[in-house]
């Protein structure tokens, strides 16, 4: 047993919401949870009774309770059939606690610039009432579709929002996606209403988004209306052509219709369609992944409420895009009586502390951010901790790509000491977690911490059977609310094809983890990214993590190149600016990984990149390097951030060849 990087108080234990529900759940079953295992024992041996019990504890208001809670197999299960509810008016009018006053701030948003919008919860219904009267202006109804490609500002939160109350289906990307990456999206869903940002910024820089507005309009005969988002921190633009309006001009011509604005809100099945993400499309077209409203909001409670001990009156940021899924986590944590603080921008500009000095105005208490985000400013030394004043920060959130040990110290000796420094992982396939935070539990350097409740996770070999130990498949055992009603246009067989053939029975979703002594979770990266050097398995973090010591590298990607019936490992490394790959440093990178993790773990070749490929949400794609090490060519390039370092990287290949 490792010792603990951070421990809660006992106070911040006997505080928890979490220590509430498992003394209530006592008294209800007749158990003695007396521990947090204890109690996600229970939660997956009784998916049904754990998440009724929920449903009536937290309270999640249904118009109308359920005849049943679940049904069906694992991959077409039904849930809490006969209940009647709505996401929007969840949100909203949160029940319990959260009710409280309608004055009190709900949304704030910050461009990089500075600007600062936001609206009391009185203020973001009326809005939301406005785009209401908007979207049925233009015929949208339950069941259509309303598309937005946006910047993260309040207008994007107030469409879902409407499209939400009226039991229309959400769909977005962000407004840095070119044309081919947003239109093999959108194409798929048929949008009756396009929404755009007409321009962005970031990194201090303004980009134009008005072409591929048009040319999405175009290309999609569904729309009827383009509607043109003011950029954060500008006025209302101006550009509205036939067929186009502006956002403020859409909604006030709205209210022509006479009589105060109110918001509706349907009354909808438990499985009624809310959004509709996408998955990266790496490995081919993005899969547009159908989420059910009653799943989501659900998952979501959970997650926020006991395992982020997020309670009314925080104020939570979690940095993100409408191209991530966490955006659509952050805007849930409304239905706890919290205030969600929306950024749009670089978190690096004009500096790098520009994101901490956001946290310290708004006095934010549960902050979200990618890995890499912390592993950067680890890189370039910077000290948040020193430089401003995160007194009201009670917990940090990490996902995107596993956090390595050295990001866990960087946080607290550099950030907060006293944080609760929550890694977590799922994906856009549940919009959700497998394993997260647990705020009793002590934290552990380079872990997640435990599995969530009703979250029956294992970790299965090749052939099925459960790995005591070892890395191996993730899998989850219990049906979750939030999995998928499945894929835009599929009659399910995409969908089983995707998590549920690998291991009849069971999601597999395509992670590579471990369990661990301490009882937390380690993940290795991607299973299809794995490498196998003399047909020993080695998860790519295995190679990771013996870099920390090396404090030259910023970032690293290790792939298998093949080697006729084998193949050898190749490292590519990110270096600190102005640090260049010598024979010295790369025999020191090569030691690092020999002494900390073993000799068939040492890379055959190691080159020095400028970059990393990216998804648009930020996540390395080992696989398209992979790709080009083996002298292929990366399709799908329009699903990139960044596709010409995919022609940089083999221009150096064949250069040192």
């Amino acid at each position: 047993m490792s010792t603990p990087r951070w421990t809660p108080s006992p106070e911040r234990v006997a505080n928890a919401a979490l220590t509430a529900f498992m003394r209530d759940m006592s008294q209800r079953t007749g158990r003695t949870f007396a521990h947090y295992d204890a109690l996600h024992a229970w939660s997956v041996d009784d998916v049904a009774g754990f998440w009724s019990a929920y449903v009536a504890w937290a309270p999640v208001a249904f118009e109308r309770p359920a005849e049943r809670v679940l049904s069906g197999r694992l991959h077409e299960t039904s849930w809490f059939e006969g209940a009647r509810l709505n996401y929007a008016r969840a949100l909203l009018r949160p029940a319990g606690d959260a009710a409280g006053d309608t004055s009190g701030e709900a949304v704030v948003a910050y461009d990089e610039s500075g600007v600062r919008t936001s609206l009391s919860r009185a203020a973001l219904e009326r809005e939301v009432a406005r785009a209401q009267r908007a979207l049925a202006g233009e015929g949208v109804a339950s069941g259509e579709r309303v598309a937005a490609v946006a910047a993260n500002g309040t207008q994007a939160l107030v469409l879902m929002l409407a499209c939400a109350g009226l039991g229309a289906i959400f769909t977005s990307c962000s407004p840095d996606f070119g044309f081919e990456a947003a239109h093999a999206r959108l194409s798929q869903v048929v949008p009756k209403v396009l929404v755009v940002s007409p321009a962005y910024r970031y990194g201090g820089r303004r980009f134009e988004v008005v072409e591929t507005g048009r040319r999405l309009a175009a290309a999609n005969e569904s729309v009827r209306r383009l509607v043109w988002l003011p950029v954060p921190g500008e006025e209302e633009p101006t550009i509205p052509g036939d067929g186009e309006a502006a956002w403020d001009a859409w909604l006030s011509s709205a209210a022509g219709q006479g009589g105060e604005a109110v918001v509706h809100y349907e009354s909808l099945p438990f499985d009624h369609p809310l959004w509709i993400l996408y998955s990266s499309g790496t490995t081919g077209t993005p899969k547009a992944i159908v989420h059910r409203a009653g799943g989501v909001l659900l998952t979501h409670h959970k997650e926020h409420r006991l395992h982020g001990d997020i309670a009314p009156g925080d104020r939570v940021l979690y940095f993100s895009t409408l191209g991530w899924m966490m955006w659509n986590w952050l805007v849930s944590a409304l239905a706890q009586g919290a205030t969600v603080v929306l950024y749009d921008g670089s978190p690096v500009w004009p500096d790098d502390l520009a994101l901490f000095r956001v946290l310290e105005r708004e006095r934010v208490t549960f902050f979200g951010t990618g890995a890499r985000y912390l592993h950067g400013l680890e890189a370039a030394g910077v000290r948040p901790g020193e430089a401003v004043d995160l007194a009201a920060l009670r917990t940090i959130a990490s996902t995107g790509s596993p956090l390595a040990p050295s990001g866990f110290r960087f946080v607290h000796d550099h950030v907060k000491a006293d944080v609760h420094l929550a890694s977590i992982s799922g994906g856009t396939d549940i919009v959700g977690c497998f394993m997260l935070g647990v705020p009793t539990l002590p934290v552990y350097d380079g872990q997640i911490q435990r599995p969530g409740l009703g979250v029956d996770l294992a970790v299965y070999d090749d052939e099925g059977r459960e790995v005591a130990s070892g890395p191996g498949e993730l899998v989850c055992r219990s049906p979750l609310p939030s999995m998928p009603l499945g894929f835009w246009g599929d009659d399910g067989t995409r969908y089983r094809a995707a998590y549920f053939e690998r291991f009849p029975g069971v999601w597999w979703h395509g992670d590579l983890i471990e369990r661990t002594p301490e009882g937390g979770v380690i993940v290795y990266g991607r299973s299809d990214a794995t490498l196998n050097p003399g047909g020993v398995r080695i998860g790519t973090a295995e190679i990771y993590r013996p870099l920390e010591s090396v404090s030259e590298v910023v970032e690293a990607c290790a792939v298998g190149r093949r080697t006729g019936t084998d193949e050898e490992v190749w490292l590519l490394l990110v270096l600190r600016e102005g640090i260049v790959l010598d024979d010295a440093l790369g025999e020191r990178v090569r030691s690092a990984i020999r002494r900390r993790a073993s000799p068939r773990h040492v890379p055959r070749r190691v080159l020095q990149v400028r970059e990393l490929p990216r998804t648009r949400s930020g996540k390395p794609m080992e696989i398209a390097v992979r790709t080009i090490v083996n002298g292929g060519t990366v399709a799908n390039r329009e699903v990139m951030a960044n596709p010409e370092v995919c022609d940089e990287i083999a221009q150096l290949l064949a250069a040192s060849t």
